[in-house]
């Protein structure tokens, strides 16, 4: 006994003290790496809106005078129209499958997701392709004497573009309210109408109340994704800030004021950040006791179970099944002039685009949650929630910050060799896939991050000590103990970011090298010129690889992201 004891202390006294010091050793280098991570998603912030700082009178009096007002009409218009097309979808949708027993409810519960297979710019230009007025729909009923020329909605309109967000956007607020819904059963309900309360009156003044906070949390994701939209609302030529700060830069040429414009959007964002931190606050929900949530659901009889499958069914049919139906007939049409080298030459771009960003944005990850572990004090909490902010912001104003970065970068870069050594270079860093990597690494760190650090919580703290015992610290211990451990949540992770990377078009529109188009660049260029067979087989490509995301995380649960 006394032998164990003494090789205990003396283990103690030797290996314990080394961990401290190896770990105060490696303190400074991880500080370095979170707060460059952190920088990352500030220094574009702070250029954008030190914008104003150097403004351009003439560009931006044209602004104010024909641009302003229009974009903030516009923009106001499509988040109203979008936010309640998203409740009225996406809570319908939530409450029929969490509360209701009906033939199919179990395929629905997950069919419904499958919107988000699909990018907004591909939902897009497939409805105008089928109900513009030389489109399949409007030629049918015009053939057959059923509808005249003038009498079918004008589909290249502002309600055009709210019902193509909406069937694209819903399943944000679905998801959550659908959690929420799920939680109360159907006691909430009994409750209710021994209160006296009617069913519809049982809905909203019981159910639709205590879910409140879960749906404001769905729609205020749902306002950031309407406001960071570039390809949907390019594709119908309505104007938002989104398409005001590409036009600002690529047809006024004034990155000034691209920034500029890029800064009174961001005000909005910040607005929508603080209002959807106050509604996460509020997320909270007791529920005595357990209890099977399948026997607590309400079975529908007689007619009323087949509406439930009909609603549903023309919803999913609509926002999903017919979009890619009309991709798969247009591709076919299109795949002997499309599938060519040039394809090949945009799959493999967008692949070793996706890939790179993975391999940054996962390592990134993994050291972040690793810190975090080690060191969970306010400061580096903190450090790294504002690390995480980038998803929050536009993909148009995130390109435009980090343009304005490297290209001062570059100045000061060829000002230096230039007074140093008297040598004239050109830009090292503009025209290389770096502004790329930097943009999708800012906009996409927080799915990385939040995948990884899941799976970090789940693993006990006594492994740690437990490894630190037997000698194993620092990059050993992430190496050997919680890579090991991490496989799905780094897999979830990869997965997830490939994708988004795939499916960005604002970011890789503006901010690539000259001839690096992507699949997404290219559906931009093709739907600009209303070719729509000839985009259909790269949008295919791109719902296929969205599908994805949807395989891993309905097996491994609900998106953990949201």
């Amino acid at each position: 006994m006394r032998l164990s004891l003494g090789r205990v202390f003396l283990f103690h006294r030797q290996i314990i003290p080394d961990a401290l010091v190896q770990k105060r050793k490696n303190r400074m280098g991880i500080n370095a790496i979170i707060m460059g991570a952190a920088l990352c998603v500030i220094l574009p912030i702070l250029f954008v809106f030190g914008s104003f700082l150097q403004p351009e009178p003439e560009i931006w009096q044209h602004i104010l005078e024909t641009l302003l007002f229009d974009l903030l009409i516009n923009t106001g218009v499509l988040c109203i129209g979008v936010l309640a097309g998203t409740f009225v979808l996406g809570v319908g949708a939530a409450w029929l499958t969490a509360s209701f027993e009906f033939p199919g409810r179990a395929i629905f519960n997950w069919a419904l997701m499958l919107p988000l297979a699909v990018p907004t710019y591909v939902t897009a230009f497939v409805f105008i392709g089928l109900l513009d007025f030389s489109g399949p729909v409007q030629t049918f009923l015009r053939e057959r004497g059923i509808l005249s020329a003038q009498g079918f909605p004008n589909i290249r309109s502002a309600g055009g573009v709210i019902v193509v967000l909406s069937l694209a956007l819903y399943p944000y607020v679905y998801l959550l309210a659908r959690n929420a819904f799920e939680t109360q059963g159907k006691r909430i309900l009994e409750v209710s109408r021994v209160l006296g309360n009617r069913p519809a009156k049982a809905f909203f003044k019981s159910a639709l109340p205590m879910a409140r906070p879960w749906i404001a949390g769905g729609l205020t994701l749902v306002m950031m994704e309407t406001l960071a939209d570039f390809g949907a609302v390019s594709i119908f030529n309505y104007d938002t800030f989104t398409t005001g700060i590409y036009k600002a830069w690529f047809g006024f040429f004034s990155l000034a004021a691209a920034a500029q414009l890029s800064s009174v959007l961001l005000a909005f964002v910040f607005l929508v950040i603080f209002v959807e931190q106050r509604m996460r606050s509020k997320m909270v929900f007791h529920r005595m006791g357990r209890s099977d949530i399948n026997s607590e659901r309400i079975k529908l009889n007689g007619w009323k179970k087949w509406m439930a499958c009909l609603f549903l069914t023309v919803m999913v049919s609509v926002a999903f099944f017919i979009p890619c139906l009309q991709l798969f007939l247009w591709s076919m049409k299109a795949v002997a002039v499309e599938l060519e080298g040039r394809y090949i030459g945009l799959l493999i771009r967008s692949l070793l685009f996706s890939g790179m960003a993975v391999l940054v944005i996962v390592a990134l990850g993994l050291v972040m949650s690793y810190v975090q572990r080690l060191h969970p004090d306010p400061f580096t909490t903190w450090v790294i929630r504002i690390s995480t902010m980038g998803y929050a912001f536009p993909g148009t104003v995130l390109a435009v910050g980090i343009y304005i970065i490297i290209t001062v970068v570059d100045r000061s870069l060829i000002w230096t060799v230039k007074g140093v050594s008297g040598i004239s270079m050109t830009a090292v860093f503009n025209g290389t896939i770096l502004p790329v990597l930097f943009a999708y690494t800012v906009r996409f760190l927080t799915l990385g991050y939040n995948s990884i650090h899941s799976g970090m919580l789940r693993i006990r703290k006594n492994l740690d000590e437990t490894a630190i015992l037997l000698g194993v610290t620092g990059k050993r211990l992430l190496k050997r103990v919680h890579i090991p451990m991490l496989k799905n949540g780094i897999f979830t992770a990869a997965v997830l970011v490939f994708v988004d990377v795939m499916k960005e078009m604002p970011i890789t529109l503006m901010t690539r090298p000259f001839g690096w188009d992507t699949l997404a660049v290219k559906i931009f260029e093709l739907t600009s010129e209303g070719e729509w067979q000839r985009a259909a087989l790269p949008s295919i490509t791109l719902v296929l690889a969205g599908l994805l995301p949807l395989v891993v995380l309905g097996k491994g649960g609900k998106r953990s992201f949201l």
